[in-house]
C-alpha cells in the first residue's frame, strides 16, 4: 500500500554579479549582489519549487518554466512557488513542513531569517513553526566560499489530503 506522506528535495545555485537585487526565500536581502538569473534568482524559492514538485511527483522547475521562454524574463520566484503548490494541492497533497539550508559567504542571513520564514509560510500556506530556514558559509572555499555564488537546498514534507 502506498505511503499517504512523501519527502521532495530541491536544489538551486547562482552566480552573484553585482547590478542584481539578492532575493531569498521571498525577501530581498540588502547586499552589493545578486544573483544572476532568467527570474528574480530566488535560490531558495527555487529549490523549493523543485521540492514540491518532486515530492508530488508531477514536473520540475526547468520544465514548468524554462529559462529559454523570453516571456518569463523577470519572472517572480513567488509565481514560481504559487502555480506549483496549486499543481501539488490538485494532486491531492498539503504541505507538512519545509527545512532550508541556504549557502552564502555574505551578508549574514541571521538578521533575516524571520522575515524569510514568515514569507516562506505564507507562499505555502503553513505556520511558520513549519518552516526552517539555516544559513551556512563557504567557509571561504569554492565558488559560494569566494562569495561568487549562493545556492539553497530545501526539503518538504506532503502529505495526502484525506
Amino acid at each position: 500500500m502506498p505511503s499517504d506522506m512523501r519527502i521532495g528535495l530541491g536544489t538551486d545555485l547562482h552566480r552573484l554579479v553585482e547590478g542584481r537585487s539578492l532575493w531569498l526565500g521571498g525577501v530581498e536581502i540588502p547586499s552589493d549582489k545578486g544573483a544572476d538569473a532568467h527570474s528574480d534568482g530566488d535560490v531558495v524559492l527555487h529549490a523549493l519549487t523543485d521540492a514540491l514538485l518532486g515530492a508530488a511527483a508531477i514536473s520540475d522547475i526547468g520544465e514548468l518554466f524554462p529559462d529559454t521562454d523570453p516571456a518569463l524574463a523577470g519572472i517572480a520566484s513567488a509565481t514560481m512557488i504559487s502555480e506549483a503548490l496549486a499543481q501539488v494541492h490538485a494532486a491531492g497533497w498539503s504541505v507538512v513542513n519545509v527545512d532550508v539550508v541556504v549557502e552564502l559567504q555574505s551578508p549574514k542571513l541571521r538578521p533575516h531569517r524571520d522575515s524569510i520564514r514568515a514569507r516562506l509560510a505564507e507562499l505555502i500556506a503553513v505556520s511558520a513553526d513549519r518552516v526552517f530556514v539555516k544559513a551556512k558559509t563557504g567557509e571561504g572555499l569554492g565558488a559560494v566560499g569566494e562569495g561568487r555564488a549562493v545556492s539553497a537546498q530545501a526539503v518538504v514534507l506532503l502529505e495526502a489530503v484525506k
